[in-house]
């Protein structure tokens, strides 16, 4: 059943409190987070590509705060093991059993600070639990709960002793983008309240864990016409066809997009997506998941391009006839 018109406008007025929340914090990066909200509302991740210093743990901390959920940080290093992230089975010589003791991972929002810096062992412990929801120890599956939400962030810069982040681990975060430094006002802002170390421990909650599962429950509720489904598979298609690419956009990156775009729609008061909410959403959410020619990639193509030229090659469908 699609969401009322009632409830979108509902939904717009909460997912702006959300925004403007975090953004007491994180100053002047208002797309950022709503792009952050828009991946935690559509069940997915986010990986942050970012210099050191620029808020990446703020943005976890307040989310967190904003949702009335846990927070946890995991920072990787190359000796972490994935019992490390996960949780690790004892034998309780009291009770004569084993039992279990979660992991950091068992959060509202999970912050894998410098991801590629661990193993790919390691690395590795988090596919199940990002795509499934749920980690499994010994054969037990224990579920993490919703709202799940891992922000990943990995240097561009000290590449040495670094793991690169296999294509199958990429899929698996809905989205890819970067903070990026302040503008000059906001730094000025920052700097006066420099006093206060831990900004985050300000922000207040604005709703429950429970009202985000059912945003996120409302919003797969939009309606996607059949024309977007299928200007959506075009796009992905152009990807998989360039001369740039030896890997385009999969199925799943598909999934994401449009799972997202409905997000998108409703945190824009509307119950349907329109072809402008894919184009929005194209570069955040398509352009990581491209694997380029190595030659492409020496003449200085980027997956942001393939994405860009995708975009303008494949005719947009009519606005017309999309409402829901």
């Amino acid at each position: 059943m699609t969401m009322t018109r009632e409830q979108a406008a509902w939904f717009q007025e909460t997912f702006q409190r959300l925004v403007a929340n975090v953004g007491a914090v994180v100053l002047g990066k208002e797309d950022v987070i709503a792009l952050a909200f828009t991946a935690m509302l559509s069940e997915g991740h986010l990986l942050l590509e970012d210099a050191p210093g620029t808020g990446k743990t703020q943005l976890a901390k307040s989310m967190a705060a904003t949702v009335a959920g846990a927070n946890t940080r995991i920072q990787f290093t190359p000796d972490l093991l994935p019992s490390d992230v996960t949780g690790v089975t004892v034998y309780d010589q009291k009770t004569q059993a084993f039992e279990f003791h979660k992991g950091p991972i068992f959060a509202q929002i999970v912050l894998a600070d410098e991801i590629n810096r661990a193993s790919p062992k390691t690395q590795s412990a988090l596919l199940e639990v990002m795509e499934e929801g749920r980690v499994t120890v010994d054969g037990e599956p224990h579920a993490v709960g919703r709202p799940f939400m891992v922000i990943a962030t990995q240097n561009p810069i000290e590449q040495a002793g670094t793991y690169r982040l296999p294509e199958a681990q990429l899929d698996r975060f809905l989205m890819k983008t970067s903070i990026g430094y302040p503008g000059r006002e906001q730094t000025v802002r920052i700097l006066a309240g420099a006093s206060q170390r831990n900004a985050s421990s300000l922000v207040q909650p604005i709703v429950t864990t429970t009202v985000v599962a059912d945003m996120i429950d409302l919003a797969a509720t939009a309606h996607v016409d059949a024309a977007v489904l299928d200007y959506v598979a075009a796009l992905t298609e152009h990807t998989r066809e360039s001369s740039d690419t030896r890997l385009g956009v999969s199925v799943r990156g598909a999934m994401a997009i449009t799972r997202a775009a409905k997000a998108w729609a409703a945190s824009r008061g509307r119950n349907y997506v329109l072809p402008d909410d894919v184009k929005s959403l194209a570069q955040p959410v398509l352009a990581h998941r491209i694997v380029l020619d190595p030659e492409a990639e020496f003449s200085g193509v980027t997956g942001e391009r393939v994405v860009e030229r995708a975009i303008a090659d494949v005719p947009a469908p009519q606005e017309r006839a999309l409402v829901g």
